[in-house]
């Protein structure tokens, strides 16, 4: 590529940089201040729709008590949570070691610290909301954890922001739903209501790392990045619901993980969830072979 591209590129990045670092001026939260965290959780809401469970529409939920469907929703929820506050460690990793090897005074410097900073005020968000629930910081599976230490070490580029992009719509898509319900616990819909703002802005600039990334890139790099954004996304999405949270109603761990896994309602979910990132990363050249078995593993592509 000439030199001349190459600059054009990296001016067209600083733009887009600059917009998002004028809207977090006018534009952040601090959950600490904005979040009040000694009001009583009401007994009469729930912390997810039903539907979203990933037991739902099982023989298993149909002989769970109201009660236990709640719990089970609540432990659900707080899995999500913590799951997500891993990964937004792993993109804070990618983040700092981007901005390692730039100027620090240029504008997508300055939006990648920005971005650290949010994202540090959300995992504290959602650790906070989890321990006010009252229940356990799941995170993801041990094994899966130990495998997160790789992702900044094989995942760079389009990859690497594509699976976040992943990560964070899949959330965002199930967090604006439940962020105007009125049957929905008030501490979970501020969290999803900050969470939701600030995101916006982490979207748009993953989408132009994305999208500005591939266009640079040849056949076999670009075959890399879509087996790695592939197996990423598939570790990340099958992770959300640590299987511990079903001995929270006393079922067997082993047991609720295969009924979710063979759940058809769960697999939809799934794929709704992910109806806005799959043909942005479809037209930028992300979905494809050698990565299609780990997509269709993932429940994030329709039959």
């Amino acid at each position: 590529m000439s030199a001349p591209t190459t600059d054009r590129h990296a001016a067209d990045r600083h733009v887009t940089a600059e917009r998002l670092l004028k809207s977090s001026a006018k534009k952040s939260y601090d959950p600490a201040v904005d979040i009040d965290w000694d009001a009583p959780l009401p007994a009469d809401k729930i912390w997810v729709p039903e539907h979203r469970v990933s037991l739902y529409g099982t023989e298993l939920w149909d002989r769970m008590t109201p009660e236990q469907r709640v719990e089970l929703g609540k432990h659900e929820a707080c899995s999500v949570a913590s799951v997500g506050l891993w990964f937004e460690v792993l993109l804070m990793q990618r983040l700092l070691k981007d901005f390692y090897a730039e100027d620090p005074t240029t504008p997508r410097a300055q939006f990648a610290l920005t971005e650290v900073a949010d994202e540090c005020r959300h995992s504290q968000m959602f650790a906070r909301m989890v321990h006010t629930a009252g229940v356990e910081p799941y995170g993801p599976q041990e094994r899966i954890r130990q495998l997160g230490k790789l992702f900044s070490v094989i995942s760079w580029g389009p990859a690497a922001y594509g699976s976040i992009l992943v990560a964070e719509e899949v959330l965002d898509r199930l967090q604006r739903e439940q962020a105007n319900d009125e049957n929905i616990q008030p501490l979970m819909r501020q969290v999803n209501k900050i969470h939701i703002m600030e995101e916006a802005r982490h979207v748009s600039f993953a989408r132009d790392e994305v999208t500005r990334g591939m266009a640079q890139l040849g056949p076999a790099e670009k075959a890399y990045q879509r087996f790695v954004i592939a197996y990423v996304s598939m570790m990340v999405v099958r992770s959300l619901i640590n299987p511990k949270v079903y001995a929270a109603v006393g079922i067997d761990p082993a047991v609720g993980r295969r009924a979710a896994l063979g759940n058809p309602h769960h697999h939809e979910m799934i794929r709704w969830a992910g109806e806005k990132i799959m043909p942005f990363l479809d037209e930028a050249g992300l979905v494809g072979h050698p990565g299609m078995t780990w997509w269709r593993r993932s429940f994030l592509l329709g039959d």
